[in-house]
């Protein structure tokens, strides 16, 4: 039992690492084909940790919505819209960095604030029955309390890429 614990947090530890890790190139690359695919590293990362904990369903979901449909819809959209001028040769740097790093800084002090204030006194107990809940219920929640909002998404999603296509068209 220990050794799974053990194992457990390692395996937390590097994958969180990877996600820093391609994170960081993600704003840093100054190639734009290079950094939808370090973003398709951080969503798998984070597909991995949500398997860590137990959230096989949600880890499914992450891979086929974000990294098979999203980053697939970047690609198609850096493709259409000639992006690959911007590959390599562009300069991405910018006269506020200083001021967005700040601002980065601050926002993430308050964030963390904010979730040590909340949760700094809860507790779970070793033997706390927890909730499991299925994906079953997950599914008859979207597919009948949130049908309406999982629609205008869709929706959302086609209309944007239509956009995407018409704007590239033009040229």
């Amino acid at each position: 039992m220990i050794a799974l614990l053990i194992a457990q947090n390692i395996a937390f530890y590097i994958i969180a690492a990877i996600i820093v890790v391609s994170a960081w190139r993600v704003v840093t690359t100054n190639n734009v084909l290079h950094a939808a695919l370090y973003l398709v590293l951080v969503l798998a990362g984070v597909a991995g940790q949500y398997i860590l904990l137990g959230a096989e369903f949600v880890a499914g979901v992450q891979v086929l919505v974000y990294i098979g449909a999203i980053v697939v819809l970047f690609l198609f959209g850096i493709m259409l819209t000639h992006a690959s001028n911007l590959i390599g040769d562009a300069e991405l740097d910018h006269e506020n960095k200083t001021w967005a790093v700040m601002v980065s800084v601050l926002l993430a002090a308050v964030m963390g604030y904010a979730l040590w204030d909340r949760f700094a006194d809860d507790e779970i107990a070793d033997g706390a029955e927890l909730t499991v809940q299925r994906t079953a219920e997950v599914s008859d929640s979207v597919f009948s309390t949130y049908i309406v909002p999982f629609e205008a998404i869709s929706v959302l999603l086609l209309a944007a890429l239509i956009g995407a296509i018409v704007v590239a068209r033009r040229d």
